[in-house]
């Protein structure tokens, strides 16, 4: 029980400003159609999951992301913020800054590429049967904050907001999320 709820704890822990973005990417599929709901969820479990193997792999030894490199994957959500902005101001339609569950993979994993950093040395000392039992919560997990981010992009104050400002406001969180890694 204590790894279910050390699991839990890491994950939302972890995962906070990703709901921010599972929210923004559902608004964006009432908006736009793209991406699908079926690709935000896609995306969100292969980034997830890449994030995952990346920490275990580094528990058991392998240097696969120099630790002073993470951050500059910051760079990828200013890139797509920025380039969702110059689209909007050239008069191309609203910002789409994620259109598949390859992009949308992308981009949880460079919003959680902090999350090798706690999820590393938890792997390291829980040993095999705790990590699978976490790796088991995560995926559960996943599924609740595509839920949630779900049920936010389809709240009626929050539909009317991004209807109004979503043209400017999805571009900025994207930079503000780049913003943070790169400075992190």
């Amino acid at each position: 029980m204590n790894t279910v709820l050390t699991a839990i704890g890491v994950f939302a822990g972890t995962n906070v400003d990703d709901l921010l973005v599972l929210t923004v990417l559902f608004l964006s599929a009432r908006a736009t159609g793209k991406p699908r709901p079926w690709q935000i969820w896609a995306g969100q479990y292969l980034g997830i999951g890449i994030l995952v193997a990346i920490a275990a792999a580094g528990a058991l030894g392998l240097a696969l992301v120099p630790g002073g490199l993470v951050r500059f994957l910051g760079l990828i959500p200013i890139a797509l913020g920025v380039k969702a902005l110059v689209s909007r101001r050239s008069g191309e339609d609203g910002p789409v800054v994620a259109a598949g569950p390859i992009s949308v993979a992308g981009v949880t994993i460079v919003n959680g590429a902090d999350n090798i950093s706690v999820y590393l040395p938890l792997f390291r000392t829980i040993g095999l049967a705790a990590s699978l039992v976490t790796v088991a919560v995560f995926a559960l997990l996943v599924a609740a904050w595509c839920l949630a981010g779900s049920w936010l992009g389809s709240h009626r104050r929050v539909v009317a907001l991004v209807e109004r400002w979503g043209h400017w406001l999805v571009p900025c969180v994207f930079i503000a999320i780049g913003t943070v890694i790169l400075l992190g």
